[in-house]
């Protein structure tokens, strides 16, 4: 601990923002940091909580919170900076984009706001690249041992890091043309621009990690080549396969998947000209988000950078409280209403509303026709159900429908079917305790075994995913 009564000194400062209407004329990233000065009180305020659930409960990579703050109160941050690496990978993308489980389990966020941890992270990385201090750590030696790792997500990324350090030959294989899955092409880059997540690639490569791009596995290259050619396969493709909208007009033109409108706005700013055919525009349009999650608040963002005449984001569940209910005690991951920067930025929101049908002229869709509905309250086991409420139809107007209702499981393409994986009920790849699959020497991690989740648990994932295959090829 920093400063005993720092808790009681100081009041929380989180980040400031970019004003609106300059960070709409552009895709950088929106947050500005904190002064120094504001930082080391920022970091007086860790407590001495004695059981610090911010990383035994909070944090899923268990960053040493509690220690790095007092680093930095102390004006230690190279120490910070070694404590922050020692569990995680990609502190600079965790302090751009993760949600904070940390703060909610904040031991002085039961009655006061909670310690910005996540600022004080992105602060200690980027304090250790503006000074020289991340370097690459290539292995002194060697062993002999060849890894593929199918996908260069967040948990792809982990595990090719730890083990090229371990001294294993790794090949990334990505099927997309640049290197970096849903960080290069799911992220708004308002939220993380690409230059923070190439500068650790490069330190990646100069480790020894290869990264073969527009290679889709099973595909460009079979599973049985993987198999011969390497000691171990890692499966960390994520959980691309989205939830689709089952209701008549689905097929009319202006009905794209989240990920589909995303994708190609990140391509235009890296550089790539899309083809107007196959264009993917808010430009001038009315735009209806459906779903309430982060993917379609990323949609609201970008839609407003595009220029788009209306926003509307509607989501099927009911608005959540302001505040936590009886029910969702602290340390729990708080189930309250969260209003995001794309949000300020201009959007109307809806909750408990089911889409009917998609209505259009000349094949393209212009209006949703939609109903209100009543949630029940919960069961003996938590459980709600809805029910449409009679007279409450209405229409939205609607030229570009947006697809975010979340992802179901890995696409289960030709690798998961000639490599012969068995997969659990929810279409996830099954793995046993080391992170193994039913075929032997290859392995999975990520949202490919956990289903659509959080940057910092695939980090996790990834990290205990190359501490498991490490023991397998030293043992073999």
């Amino acid at each position: 601990m920093g400063k005993p009564t720092g808790f009681m000194e100081y009041d929380r400062q989180d980040p400031g923002k970019r004003p609106v209407k300059q960070r709409l004329g552009d895709y950088h990233e929106i947050e500005q940091p904190l002064n120094p000065d504001e930082i080391t009180k920022q970091a007086a305020r860790c407590m001495d909580c004695g059981i610090p659930s911010c990383h035994t409960f909070g944090c899923p990579v268990h960053n040493r919170i509690p220690d790095f703050n007092e680093m930095v109160y102390h004006g230690q941050w190279r120490r910070a900076l070694e404590i922050l690496h020692s569990t995680n990978n990609f502190p600079e993308i965790t302090g751009r984009i993760c949600p904070a489980p940390c703060e909610a389990s904040c031991t002085l966020g039961i009655n006061a706001p909670a310690v910005t941890i996540r600022h004080l992270e992105l602060q200690i990385v980027e304090r250790g690249w503006k000074e020289g201090w991340i370097q690459p750590e290539p292995p002194a030696e060697k062993t002999g041992k060849s890894v593929a790792i199918i996908g260069s997500g967040p948990a792809g990324l982990a595990a090719a890091q730890q083990l090229a350090r371990l001294g294993h030959e790794v090949v990334v294989f990505e099927k997309h043309d640049r290197v970096g899955g849903i960080l290069r092409y799911g992220i708004p880059d308002f939220k993380l621009e690409k230059h923070i997540l190439d500068r650790r690639i490069n330190q990646m490569k100069a480790e020894g990690v290869r990264f073969e791009s527009n290679v889709n596995a099973g595909v460009d290259i079979s599973a049985g080549y993987l198999q011969r050619t390497f000691d171990v396969v890692i499966i960390t493709a994520g959980a691309w396969a989205p939830r689709d909208l089952n209701v008549s007009g689905r097929d009319l033109d202006g009905v794209h998947f989240a990920m589909d409108f995303l994708i190609q706005q990140n391509r235009r700013i890296a550089g790539d000209v899309i083809d107007p055919a196959m264009e993917i525009t808010a430009q001038g349009k009315h735009v209806v988000v459906i779903g309430g999650g982060d993917t379609g608040s990323d949609c609201v963002g970008t839609s407003n950078r595009q220029g788009a005449k209306s926003i509307t984001q509607i989501e099927l569940l009911p608005q959540p409280p302001r505040e936590r209910s009886i029910n969702n005690p602290w340390p729990q991951w708080p189930q309250i209403l969260r209003t995001s920067s794309s949000h300020d930025e201009g959007c109307e929101r809806m909750w408990s509303i089911l889409t009917k049908e998609c209505l259009g002229d000349n094949g393209k869709v212009n209006k949703l026709r939609c109903v209100r509905l009543e949630w029940s309250p919960p069961d003996e086991d938590g459980r709600t159900t809805f029910k449409e409420l009679p007279g409450t139809e209405f229409e939205l107007p609607a030229n570009l429908v947006l697809l975010a209702m979340g992802f179901l499981h890995v696409e289960h393409g030709p690798l998961v079917t000639e490599l012969g994986l068995e997969l659990d009920n929810r279409g996830n790849i099954k793995v046993d305790s080391t992170f193994q699959t039913t075929t032997p020497g290859v392995f999975a991690a990520g949202d490919a075994v956990r289903g659509a989740s959080l940057v910092v648990h695939a980090i996790n994932l990834g990290r205990q995913a190359a501490q498991t295959v490490d023991d397998y090829l030293m043992r073999s």
